[in-house]
């Protein structure tokens, strides 16, 4: 039995959908349109630096890396879902254990939960994606986000986190007409930090828009010679 209080809302506002691949880029069907998931928006603005860093260590390395990355992040919010849901513990890798044991004090923090890991979308940003935890945080309203590192970031380099939680944000104020102002960032790394950051998601919304405009204009470009050649 879980410790958290989980709040009663009508999921049944959210679409009934699963993520596909498109080009190689990740769309979730709603009302018979295709959006693009949060992320596979906000890659594109990383995109020049993902691909010197592919040169720089070589493709193999890099897919490893990003391989264990993904498994990584993946098994660590099994393990906090399961804890916030009063489950019992699948996971036994070490690596994952210890970040879930790092945030563990700042997963206290959540009460009142509205959401984990559900798809939610905008239709008027026209994205999707599948957010990690809808919750009070410290006792407010607030998205919340998961993250694991190989070692300790700086603020600056996590822009992108701040977007996605804020696309959220408004994903859950269309969809159940009630606003959320605040955004938090749990990060673990495997050197041994760990950090909380608190954002108001206004603060991020301009950039939200301009990388969505980037994305749409460079998925355009992508297939610019489909669209001449189905005419």
């Amino acid at each position: 039995m879980s410790k958290f209080k989980f709040e009663e809302i009508n999921k049944d506002l959210l679409p009934k959908t699963k993520g596909r691949r498109i080009d190689g880029h990740r769309f979730y069907e709603v009302d018979g349109k295709n959006y693009p998931s949060v992320t596979t928006v906000l890659n594109i603005r990383k995109k020049e630096g993902l691909t010197q860093w592919r040169k720089n260590v070589g493709e193999g390395a890099a897919n490893w890396e990003m391989a264990r990355a993904a498994r990584r992040g993946k098994a660590t919010h099994t393990l906090i879902e399961q804890y916030l849901k009063g489950e019992t513990p699948s996971e036994r890798s070490v690596l994952p254990i210890g970040l879930f044991k790092l945030l563990k004090p700042y997963v206290d923090q959540i009460n009142n939960i509205h959401l984990l890991e559900a798809i939610m979308y905008s239709h008027k940003l026209t994205i999707a994606g599948q957010v990690d935890c809808v919750a009070e945080y410290n006792g407010k309203l607030s998205v919340i986000d998961f993250k694991t590192a190989n070692k300790e970031r700086q603020e600056s380099w996590i822009d992108n986190y701040f977007l996605q939680c804020t696309a959220y944000a408004i994903m859950y104020e269309e969809i159940f007409k009630k606003p959320i102002e605040q955004i938090v960032i749990l990060l673990a790394g495997e050197d041994g930090s760990v950090a909380c950051y608190k954002k108001n998601r206004k603060d991020y919304e301009e950039d939200l828009g301009k990388a969505i405009q980037d994305f749409y204009k460079y998925y355009e470009e992508l297939n610019k010679d489909k669209i001449t050649t189905s005419k």
